[in-house]
């Protein structure tokens, strides 16, 4: 019984090692010695493509996301701007009016952004579409940067890179440090073969592989992004085309986004199993097991059995085990701080990396079970996002 124990530890212990260290280690090894071989891409490439703007009840900020979308570098002839504000029952009706040149899609029933962009991909007449969401600002070069990579038959959507705008917070400061480990890893899967999953802040699309989603969608840009995967193209990264995001307003509004995602990761992996068959696409289902599977399901559980395995071992043989109970307890304790600190007001400091890592893992048990509750609606509440001051 005790050697089954045994095992089982380091079993789970390797497994999380390998989901959160192991997996970076290898892919950014594998990227280097793949990186540079790609064909060089021309820059003149300037086809037609309608960048689609979904936007509930963003008045407020209506004005200076169009401005931006107006003042990206790019042919006016060729840029065509959609925006469908579908449910909103603020002012964005008379906001877009004044913008002659942007074409407005209005209902007053609202079926969330999958149904959105069912519906405006009815409209899109270019080859290329770009999504982008409301509350994000565009550098100027990003529309030009991401279609370049289309020259490439085989490349059927494109991501661009979302960036946290700094704001001083707790929760501004551990989505950021997220989002560069995580794009890191974006990186090293786009030059090794394909991303697993998109930047839904910013991703283009050729219209034609764009298939219409089931209305209860919840990652509709990750769903749509895999499933053109697994029709056999390549969804590329462009690090330099990149959405500005403020943070989330609080790490309770971070905590809620990120258990809709566990929960919206829950549904992607029941709709996406042929991904999971390593003899169809070895290389995709290497990627996205490792990538994006285990750390929505097998791995935060072995996290959690972790602990008590442990503390048996700890009981039973002393040594190391006591001392890797006693890091245990010590980093969720941190954790535990952390987030007793950020909800004061106060910064996490170096706390942050356990306190982060914890909240990504307990958001996992809290999606699952709201996935499997069926009560993770497809039209989610609006995020507070907080004022950016740089």
């Amino acid at each position: 019984m005790l050697d089954t124990l045994l095992f089982l530890f380091w079993l789970f212990l390797a497994i999380v090692f390998y989901t959160y260290v192991g997996y970076g280690l290898i892919v950014w090894l594998w990227a280097k010695a793949v990186r540079g071989k790609a064909r060089p891409l021309a820059t003149a490439f300037e086809p037609e493509v309608t960048l689609v703007v979904p936007a509930y009840n963003e008045a407020d900020i209506l004005d200076e996301k169009v401005r931006n979308c107006q003042s990206l570098n790019y042919p006016a002839g060729k840029l065509k701007l959609l925006f469908i504000t579908d449910g909103s029952n603020d002012h964005s009706g008379e906001v877009l009016a004044a913008y002659p040149g942007v074409q407005h899609l209005h209902e007053p029933a609202r079926a969330g952004k999958s149904m959105a962009e069912n519906r405006a991909i009815g409209y899109v007449k270019t080859p290329y579409v770009i999504f982008t969401d409301c509350n994000t600002l565009l550098n100027p070069e990003a529309v030009r940067l991401m279609v370049r990579h289309y020259q490439d038959p085989k490349v059927g959507a494109v991501s661009g890179e979302k960036r946290v705008l700094h704001d001083g917070s707790t929760s501004g400061a551990g989505e950021g440090l997220y989002w560069k480990y995580e794009s890191m890893l974006k990186r090293c899967d786009s030059d090794i073969y394909s991303l697993m999953g998109v930047a839904g802040e910013l991703v283009s699309f050729r219209t034609s592989l764009f298939a219409p989603l089931e209305a209860d969608t919840v990652l509709d840009d990750f769903v749509q992004s895999m499933r053109i995967v697994d029709a056999g193209y390549r969804v590329v990264y462009e690090p330099a085309a990149y959405a500005m995001e403020p943070p989330s307003f609080s790490l309770a509004e971070e905590m809620k986004r990120k258990v809709r995602i566990c929960a919206g990761g829950w549904q992607a992996m029941g709709r996406l199993l042929p991904l999971l068959n390593p003899l169809r696409q070895p290389v995709v289902s290497f990627l996205y097991i490792s990538h994006r599977v285990l750390r929505w399901s097998l791995t935060p559980a072995l996290l959690l059995l972790l602990l008590p395995l442990n503390a048996v071992l700890a009981y039973t043989y002393g040594g190391i085990y006591t001392l890797l109970l006693v890091l245990q307890v010590l980093f969720y304790g941190a954790a535990a701080l952390g987030w007793q600190l950020a909800s004061r007001g106060q910064p996490a400091g170096k706390l942050l990396v356990p306190l982060y890592f914890t909240m990504m893992n307990v958001a996992v048990f809290q999606g699952a079970l709201r996935h499997w509750r069926k009560a993770q609606p497809a039209a989610w509440d609006k995020a507070q996002r907080a004022v950016p001051t740089a």
